[in-house]
């Protein structure tokens, strides 16, 4: 099968999930043998060809330009506002331009069976492309404004989303959950597909660290080998519950006076959440690393975690607690609302990897997690039950063979 895929963030422009689950799925797509094209924006200050090949992926750059000036006079009220939300659409307008115009020609030559579009951001160019009708389109949708903002957002935003799926084929969403929301906020429901993300467990391997480099990790934030360390990976906003997690920690010190939570993440909630930490009085048991933090020291911090808490209020899918998993962690994940966390993570039974929580109650994330901490050789049996289920169910193999099923029922012969 012959596919051009539509994505607003290809390595090595990586601002969340979206990154990495193209540059992953682009390439076991490719392992799977069949032939694709990423087109993506040109990251700001990397110059060179305008296409590359890389692991069998043909990575098309697609230059944008500032369009401030002219935008400001075409924009509707909401957007033409703000100088950056000017620049930022019109970076959007072009590129969605640029690139369906670049498939099109690939259309043109017959030399795409379908094409795949990514959230709001590429929905424009699968409209362009889906009203030529010559070959089909599926979109793949990994959030919604309505989520992002909980309930708020952008209404122009929104409306682009729900076009996408209008002109698409076939729709691939995250998770159950998410495919639930969508059909409860008008999308047709059998067009919805759900293929769940991955993770690279070779990659994501707790053997294959180095004992030392993990000690190294506990001694930066000064967790001896009495204390225990919870690990929180994520943006620092609203949705991810990291506000209540913070809450929950002087309950958890109660019954647990020797835990550190150590936040690895960045966002707008930044201050607000260090603030809260010296009213709470708990500053030495909390540490902040905003910096950018490169996955294989990521994964260090996974493998020197007791365990890692996850507890989103809106996460369709979530792929840091497979990470987790994968490293043969125990989790607490969010698991109220539309939250894919709950698809991966098994809360009872033999099978147990972690706990469920009610992310928005500071009092249920400190149970889930006292849970955890109540019986260590118990945690473990649950972090080896998480990586089982990662081998077993979520691996980006399995998610490329399964997006390419939905493809076939659509592609273009």
């Amino acid at each position: 099968m012959r596919i051009a895929f539509i994505t607003w963030e290809f390595p090595p422009f990586i601002v969340g999930g979206l990154g990495t689950y193209s540059d992953y799925i682009s390439r076991w797509i490719a392992k799977l043998g069949h032939e694709i094209q990423v087109f993506a924006p040109r990251p700001a200050g990397i110059e060179g060809p305008r296409e590359e090949e890389r692991d069998g992926v043909v990575v098309h750059w697609v230059d944008t330009l500032e369009q401030t000036h002219p935008l400001r006079h075409i924009f509707n009220d909401e957007i033409s506002g703000s100088g950056d939300w000017v620049n930022f659409f019109g970076r959007i307008v072009v590129f969605n331009s640029a690139a369906a115009s670049r498939v099109a020609a690939e259309l043109s030559s017959g030399g795409v069976d379908v094409f795949a579009y990514n959230d709001w951001l590429c929905a424009p160019s699968g409209i362009m492309l889906s009203q030529l009708r010559r070959a089909p389109g599926v979109y793949h949708v990994h959030s919604t404004e309505w989520g992002r903002t909980l309930g708020g957002g952008s209404r122009t935003i929104t409306e682009v989303e729900g076009l996408g799926a209008v002109y698409a084929d076939k729709v691939i969403t995250v998770s159950q959950a998410m495919r639930e929301d969508l059909i409860v906020h008008g999308w047709q429901g059998e067009k919805i597909h759900v293929v769940w993300n991955g993770v690279d467990p070779d990659v994501y391997d707790p053997s294959k660290v180095d004992p030392e480099s993990v000690e190294r990790i506990r001694q930066r934030y000064g967790i001896g080998p009495d204390d225990k360390m919870m690990l929180f990976v994520g943006r620092l906003v609203a949705v991810k519950g990291v506000r209540e997690l913070v809450e929950s920690l002087p309950h958890i010190l109660s019954e647990f006076p020797r835990t550190k939570l150590v936040i690895l993440g960045k966002g707008d909630m930044e201050r607000e959440l260090q603030s809260l930490v010296h009213h709470l009085n708990i500053a030495r048991n909390v540490v902040f690393r905003t910096e950018f933090v490169s996955e294989q020291e990521r994964i260090l911090h996974y493998a020197a975690a007791d365990l890692c808490v996850f507890p989103s209020i809106y996460e369709p899918f979530g792929i840091v607690s497979l990470e987790a998993m994968s490293m043969a962690k125990p989790v607490v994940v969010g698991a109220r609302g539309v939250v894919g966390f709950r698809e991966q993570v098994i809360p009872s039974g033999e099978a147990q990897c972690g706990i469920h929580v009610d992310g928005s109650n500071p009092i249920d994330i400190a149970w889930g997690v006292k849970e955890v901490l109540r019986d260590p050789d118990r945690a473990a049996r649950w972090g080896q039950n998480g990586r089982r289920r990662v081998l077993s169910e979520f691996t980006w193999k399995r998610a490329a063979e399964r997006t390419i099923e939905v493809y076939s029922m659509v592609a273009k012969r």
